[in-house]
């Protein structure tokens, strides 16, 4: 890559995102649950650890039906959470340490209790009813239509007062703007702008797939893959509910409002097969910067598969597109949780070589597992109201584990959810000069895709391989690196017939193995990645 188009690169290209959710990080004022001030007190965690981007979850006013995925008041700051002074110290802090800044956006749905929907379902002529979706019920009195809440149940409420339905893709408490009404596009472009009027990075845009609905409300058929394990949403295929072609419009709307400030960033949320993710780049690269990759987080843990998956995203992402490539979130088991404590070190390694940005998931970097919450003390509407189906989100939530002290140096105070019992051991304290911990793990592994360009910029190359290996080489300029990850707990040998890799390991999950001189064919132990430095 030459020069002129290396600095073409904006700081995503390079950047690695954290993502925190707020309730569940720091608690800065003793009533159990994470705040901004205990953001701010954690930063130079961030900042040694290497993360050159912070996504936060809601932080907006909200009655939490969801946690802050029901809004409110989409300019402010929730009590619990601080206030707006308080947002203000965060970001200029962020900024200080030459970090990013990236908010939380919900523009699909609004809390029932927000002032845009208690107007508009005042009456039916109020200014603000074409703000949301009203439907008038069949011959019979029944719903509109088929659509299912992702929570369960219908995805349609009676309003008794004004007689008709109302639509809501998530809870009843969280109903769905109708994005088909330019004023409803004006007002939330209007939110956008005031945020990136006080410096904000960008935005996550939550379930940017669900924003347009299809307009005659056709029936979604049924998913012939349905198991009665899965959540009761799946029993339909959401082919009208979600991913209309008028969304793209919204998305280039969207990012022209980004596109009034400098380098800020659109991410979108959208779990959708790869040849309809990469459609929301955009037709001319003008639609999200990162529609959020989810393969690692829904593909098995199998190195043939993920290798096919990743050549097939690589494939078809558009000229001038960015990939990126996510672990982890609010909403998914905890990566350890679902591949063990030792893979746990090879899929890091996976998702710092992989071309694109990475987004990482608070306490993935020390190994913090998904947390058992008795039934009683389960909170996650999902799980509450799905109970048969074991679906609470909250297990992959808990308070992040600083020591070893009571509660974990979360809090002074028991924490909004229960903490394992392994946390003395488990934690950021323990694990920061252990040279075989997690954390010393992720922040070498960080500070070695930081340092090499052919890394954060380089091509990619799948390698061919046979078994439990997946490899692959990274290139810029005269640098290349070989990354060989053994997805299984065996030993595997790594055989190259046509191409000899000789290179020294700058870089494995074993530390005893780095500095060492390969060539040929690697030996690999179970659940050992390596990167190799090619002569």
């Amino acid at each position: 890559m030459e020069e002129s188009q290396e600095q073409q690169h904006l700081w995503w290209h390079q950047g690695i995102i954290y993502q925190i959710y707020p309730r569940s990080f720091q608690d800065s004022d003793d009533n159990g649950v994470g705040d901004l001030r205990g953001i701010i007190g954690r930063l130079d965690y961030l900042k040694w650890l290497g993360i050159t981007a912070v996504w936060i979850s809601p932080i907006y006013p909200s009655p939490m039906a969801d946690f802050g995925y029901d809004i409110s008041d989409y300019r402010g700051i929730h009590p619990l959470f601080g206030t707006m002074d308080d947002f203000d110290e965060l970001l200029q802090e962020v900024h200080k340490r030459d970090m990013r800044l990236i908010l939380d956006l919900v523009p699909n749905h609004t809390s029932s209790e927000h002032p845009w929907f208690l107007e508009s379902r005042s009456s039916r002529d109020n200014p603000k009813r074409d703000w949301y979706i009203w439907e008038d019920p069949q011959e019979d009195g029944s719903e509109p239509n088929n659509w299912l809440s992702v929570f369960g149940g219908s995805g349609w409420e009676w309003d008794e007062k004004t007689q008709q339905y109302y639509y809501h893709a998530f809870l009843k408490e969280q109903p769905d703007l109708n994005w088909r009404n330019p004023e409803v596009q004006q007002a939330m472009f209007d939110v956008m702008r005031f945020w990136l009027d006080k410096g904000v990075d960008g935005f996550r845009v939550d379930v940017m797939w669900h924003m347009i609905k299809d307009k005659q409300l056709r029936d979604n058929p049924p998913n012939p893959d349905y198991q009665d394990y899965m959540a009761t949403y799946e029993r339909l295929i959401p082919a009208y509910s979600t991913d209309q072609p008028e969304i793209h419009d919204i998305v280039q709307k969207m990012r022209a409002v980004t596109d009034e400030y400098k380098e800020r960033l659109i991410i979108g949320e959208i779990y959708l097969p790869v040849h309809r993710l990469v459609t929301y780049y955009g037709p001319d690269n003008d639609g999200a910067h990162l529609p959020f990759n989810f393969m690692l987080v829904n593909q098995p843990w199998d190195a043939s598969t993920l290798a096919l998956h990743i050549s097939e995203y690589e494939g078809a992402i558009p000229p001038g597109g960015w990939p990126n490539w996510v672990i982890g979130n609010h909403d998914q088991p905890r990566i350890t949780s679902r591949v063990g404590y030792q893979q746990a070190k090879v899929a890091a390694m996976l998702l710092l070589t992989l071309r694109g940005t990475p987004t990482m998931y608070y306490g993935d970097e020390i190994g913090m597992r998904d947390v058992p919450i008795p039934p009683e003390e389960v909170q996650d509407p999902q799980g509450l109201n799905m109970p048969d189906k074991d679906l609470s989100r909250d297990p992959a939530r808990t308070p992040m584990q600083w020591d070893g002290s009571e509660n974990a140096g979360f809090s002074n105070v028991k924490p909004w959810l229960r903490l394992p019992d392994n946390y003395k051991r488990v934690n950021v304290a323990a694990q920061r000069d252990d040279p075989y911990s997690m954390l010393f793990f992720y922040r070498r592994l960080i500070q070695l895709r930081q340092h090499e360009p052919a890394l954060y910029l380089g091509d990619y190359a799948p390698v061919v391989t046979k078994g439990p290996l997946l490899a692959f080489l990274r290139r810029h300029g005269g640098k290349r690196f070989l990354v060989l990850l053994n997805l299984s707990h065996r030993p595997a040998l790594f055989r190259s017939e046509h191409t000899i890799y000789a290179g020294t390991i700058v870089l494995a999950t074993d530390p005893e193995r780095e500095d060492r001189h390969v060539e040929k064919n690697i030996s690999l132990s179970g659940d050992e990645g390596i990167v190799v430095a090619l002569d």
